[in-house]
């Protein structure tokens, strides 16, 4: 994401956004100072042993929730279970990418 953090970071607090699913965070180890943001948690999902992509999302620390593993490393998806409140049922969220590069085929193939 680069210089589009502070950015990001404004228009969330403006608009008080309870989740904010983001893709392409181009994000690795070396970007886990920056990448949190007040108020809100950060469950992410960076690509493994190549450059680029990666997705994230931003949860208010209101809420209870547990990052859910799909147990998939070729699928750029990042899962995450709400806990309902009172007698609410859970609600799941998720961030998915595929690369422009990526043929359709492929694609459905890796998602199944």
């Amino acid at each position: 994401m680069g210089n589009k953090q502070e950015e990001l970071e404004a228009i969330v607090q403006q608009e008080n956004y309870d989740v904010v699913p983001i893709r392409e965070t181009w994000w690795d180890d070396s970007h886990d100072w920056n990448a949190a943001m007040a108020g809100y948690k950060l469950f992410r999902r960076d690509r493994q042993g190549r450059r680029g992509s990666g997705v994230a999302l931003y949860v208010g620390e209101c809420f209870d929730c547990l990052e859910l593993d799909d147990g998939d490393d070729w699928v750029e998806c990042l899962w995450v279970r709400i806990r309902g409140k009172a007698s609410k049922a859970d609600i799941m969220v998720g961030v998915c990418y595929r690369p422009s590069n990526q043929d359709q085929e492929a694609g459905e193939i890796n998602i199944l």
